[in-house]
């Protein structure tokens, strides 16, 4: 049984006038790669709004966080995205629009204990970035699956398993719609979701 699942729009503005009165112009191209960006619908379990983006990774930033809720509003997983755009170009970018994300989850035991997860939690992103038809080139970044135990007065499990990913590439073009789509993608596959529109039964 598969069902439509609602989308719910990213609420940010971004303004045609730079915020200090001696910025210079937002470049076009940014400006329209952030207009795509915020123009972007998620799925209704994603919250997503913007953050104070970093200062110093390029003259022109953005930055928006994204966190998975699962059916009782609880947080089972929680990224960051940002977009970093330099006019003149970098060259470890191989182009003028950098996406750098940061991914982060709790993982269920059998998925936790399996060695390939760093390589699993990979081509989650890379496979969605294909599947959304996201054009880029230059990525790279690292998976860390890490071990935590609690003691004492601290609820949750003894021992759990947390994936965390940090990724980087370059978009082709300003339209940045499928690659916010494929970093959802990626964040929902990692909180064990569903894929979009379908509804697991539940046993009876």
């Amino acid at each position: 049984m598969t069902t439509h699942t609602p989308v719910t729009p990213l609420n940010a503005s971004v303004s045609d006038e730079p915020t200090n009165p001696e910025e210079p112009a937002r470049p076009e191209l940014f400006r329209a790669a952030v207009a795509s960006l915020i123009g972007t619908r998620v799925r209704a379990e994603v919250h997503v709004e913007p953050l104070r983006p970093p200062q110093r990774l390029a003259p022109w930033s953005y930055a928006i966080s994204a966190d998975v809720r699962d059916a009782d509003g609880d947080e089972v997983a929680t990224g960051r995205l940002v977009l970093l755009h330099d006019p003149d170009g970098v060259e470890a970018w191989d182009g003028v629009l950098r996406l750098v994300a940061f991914a982060s989850a709790e993982m269920d035991d059998q998925m936790g204990n399996d060695p390939m997860l760093p390589q699993v939690g990979w081509s989650w992103l890379t496979s969605a970035l294909v599947e959304r038809g996201a054009a880029h080139r230059a990525a790279g970044g690292t998976v860390t699956q890490t071990t935590s135990t609690r003691f004492g007065d601290i609820h949750g499990p003894q021992t759990s398993v947390a994936l965390e990913l940090r990724a980087s590439w370059t978009a082709e073009t300003e339209d940045m719609a499928p690659h916010l789509a494929a970093f959802v993608d990626m964040l929902c596959l990692a909180a064990g979701l569903p894929p979009e529109g379908v509804t697991l039964l539940s046993p009876t």
